[in-house]
């Protein structure tokens, strides 16, 4: 290893400790989830002008009028939704595919659907790139899920609906869990974890969040 290798891998390191050490102020408590997003590089998934900024406690546009959500709150949607190792998740909301290689280290099949072509082509090339095998990324109308895939045990929303989608919630395995922002504007929304019962469903109201709207339809690019 040459110097110069040397310094740039204490710098990973060090900026590692101080990415994870955020992460716990938050509130990330959860070790899988830690170790997930440890492993995982943000940098991966942060391109142009923001790329210094990729491990700042942040959201960052990624393109599409789409942003990349800031780490923390990564962290605590992926610790509230409580994946196993043996789950089949679905996630509306690609983006730039950060979310679904943190789910790909915790579950055992990772769906991830996004309206933007452009954004799922691109998330496509970095998990082909990264490895990541047990993740399929779709263009599709998020709001109508995968109901030829499903029923999923957990669902994860990375965009805010009125209420919780319906389509998404007929789509939950019984025991299932599903993770969603919910609110009518860009600056009243609150994660809401539903539990789906043997009848019925259990509404729990996490925190507050804000997120892009969840759009019907697909994108044209």
């Amino acid at each position: 290893m040459t110097e110069g290798s040397r310094e740039d891998a204490g710098f990973d390191a060090e900026r590692k400790m101080q990415f994870l050490y955020q992460l716990r102020q938050k509130g990330v408590m959860d070790k899988r989830v830690l170790t997930a997003m440890e492993r995982v590089d943000r940098g991966a998934f942060v391109r142009g002008h923001f790329a210094s900024r990729a491990y700042e406690d942040m959201p960052l546009p990624i393109g599409s009028g789409q942003t990349i959500s800031q780490p923390s709150v990564v962290g605590l949607m992926t610790q509230a939704l409580n994946v196993q190792p043996r789950d089949t998740v679905l996630e509306v909301g690609t983006g730039s595919g950060y979310q679904a290689a943190i789910l790909s280290h915790l579950a055992r099949r990772v769906y991830t659907i996004d309206r933007h072509r452009n954004l799922t082509r691109e998330a496509e090339v970095v998990f082909t790139k990264l490895g990541m095998a047990n993740i399929t990324v779709l263009t599709r109308d998020g709001s109508f899920g995968m109901p030829d895939q499903a029923p999923f045990d957990r669902i994860l929303v990375t965009a805010a609906a009125e209420d919780p989608p319906g389509p998404l919630m007929q789509q939950l395995k019984v025991g299932g869990v599903m993770v969603v922002p919910v609110g009518q504007s860009d600056t009243v929304q609150s994660l809401i974890k539903v539990s789906r019962l043997e009848k019925g469903y259990d509404y729990e109201e996490l925190m507050p969040v804000r997120f892009v709207p969840l759009v019907e339809g697909t994108a044209r690019e």
